[in-house]
């Protein structure tokens, strides 16, 4: 794996099992439109964020309590020049129990910094990841926000 993909990890007091079920109920943590379903193995489903984003993702590997990996598989996002910069990377979740606790290390895999979006990607994901998701897995409660790009 690239050490320059963009990766932000979170530490929950939850079960890795928990956090996986947190993990795949996205609509509760992407703040977004999110079309088809998002559970299971080849599982597919498309977001989109107001005029700014679209993909679509696969899920090509779901292993409870432990990992999840989307292929974005078609993208178009309307704030960079090239517009297909997210398709054929990978969004993967690796669970890890840590002194009694779980980790969740995420990792987007091919944004790297070379891309134009690379800055406004990774500050969103980082919002997402630690206030939406994290807020989920510890409440029950996703809190997440993005400014417009």
């Amino acid at each position: 794996m690239n050490t320059q993909d963009f990766t932000t990890t979170i530490l929950v007091e939850k079960t890795p099992i928990e956090a996986f079920d947190a993990i795949n109920n996205i609509r509760a943590w992407w703040p977004g439109e999110i079309e088809g379903n998002t559970k299971n193995l080849n599982d597919e489903f498309i977001y989109k964020y107001k005029t700014f984003h679209y993909s679509k993702q696969k899920l090509t590997e779901v292993i409870p309590g432990k990992k999840v990996v989307w292929l974005v598989t078609d993208s178009s996002l309307n704030f960079v020049d090239q517009k297909t910069e997210w398709t054929g990377t990978k969004i993967i979740f690796e669970i890890f129990e840590k002194d009694n606790k779980t980790q969740i290390k995420f990792t987007h895999q091919g944004l790297i910094p070379e891309f134009q979006c690379f800055k406004s990607c990774s500050n969103a994901w980082t919002e997402i990841i630690r206030n939406g998701l994290q807020n989920l897995v510890k409440t029950g409660k996703g809190q997440a926000s993005l400014e417009d790009a």
